[in-house]
């Protein structure tokens, strides 16, 4: 009985924390959007409801109802899955984001949110490969050896956070200030490229380079499939802007972080010019690694 009371209780924890983000991510969509307009001296969307406010909505609710035709829709089962497996792995982001803002003091949870983060890549290889599209299986092999690439720069971040705090928990870094980026500022850095490939973004969206893959992995999606993933997407860079407030600073200014590193993206996007993708691989497994090992050692 209390074992259902407690998969009960993080069901409904995962859910309320997935509503709440989701409603995040349609007003972070629509500030990223002014953000891009007020850099380029523009203006972002003013026209539907006040402000613009309900322009997220507008857009959701195009996607939603718009006519499809069966027999033009070049997709498999397995793009299904792709998306089916990418809801669930941002479902599971929000049951551990949850889990710890209910103060479930667990000695593993970064664990977890790696355990997590290593799934991504078979959806991303399902979306593309399933799409029957030879720019979505190039996006999608392109975007997959990102996500390891990444997932190798987690795992030694998530070791010298162990070393530091002396567990893989994350309820004492929102209890206290680690302020780990002042111990090792170089492997903040890093991280940073890290979570800006992970999340598909600028200027290292490989997943989606107009200029060569024609929007990759979506090419070949629309309607509800294209919202899935474009949501999720949003979703997850929320999920790794509050990851990195609380490893990297921790205390209690962790919802402030979080906004500072949304809008992180938000530049990142407006500013920087997209990298050759062989220079930013060669760069990540032949000195960032390396950067991170020599890290452990020192922590050590």
């Amino acid at each position: 009985m209390n074992s259902l009371l407690v998969l009960l209780y993080l069901f409904l924890s995962g859910l309320l924390a997935f509503l709440l983000i989701m409603a995040l991510v349609a007003f972070f969509v629509l500030a990223e959007r002014k953000v891009l307009g007020y850099m380029q001296l523009r203006k972002g969307p003013n026209k539907v409801g006040l402000w613009g406010l309900l322009q997220s909505f507008a857009d959701l609710l195009k996607l939603v109802i718009k006519g499809k035709t069966a027999f033009f829709l070049v997709r498999s089962w397995l793009s299904w899955c792709g998306v089916l497996l990418l809801v669930l792995i941002s479902c599971c982001y929000c049951v551990l984001f949850a889990v710890v803002h209910c103060g479930v003091s667990s000695a593993y949870l970064v664990l977890w949110f790696l355990v997590v983060t290593s799934m991504s890549g078979y959806s991303l290889l399902s979306v593309g490969w399933g799409s029957y599209n030879k720019y979505a299986l190039l996006s999608c092999v392109r975007s997959a050896f990102g996500s390891v690439t990444f997932e190798a720069c987690f795992m030694c971040v998530v070791v010298i956070v162990a070393l530091v705090s002396g567990s893989y928990g994350l309820w004492s870094f929102l209890q206290n200030s680690w302020f780990l980026v002042g111990v090792l500022p170089a492997c903040y850095g890093l991280w940073l490229l890290g979570i800006l490939c992970e999340c598909n973004r600028t200027p290292l969206d490989y997943s989606e380079a107009e200029s060569e893959l024609v929007s990759g992995l979506n090419t070949e999606y629309c309607g509800v499939p294209f919202t899935c993933l474009f949501a999720c997407e949003y979703l997850i860079m929320f999920v790794f802007s509050w990851l990195s407030a609380v490893l990297f600073f921790g205390g209690y200014f962790v919802v402030l972080l979080t906004l500072v590193h949304c809008f992180f993206y938000v530049w990142s996007r407006a500013t920087l010019p997209r990298i050759r993708y062989d220079l930013f691989v060669g760069f990540m497994w032949e000195w960032s690694l390396v950067l991170f090992i020599f890290s452990v050692f020192v922590v050590v």
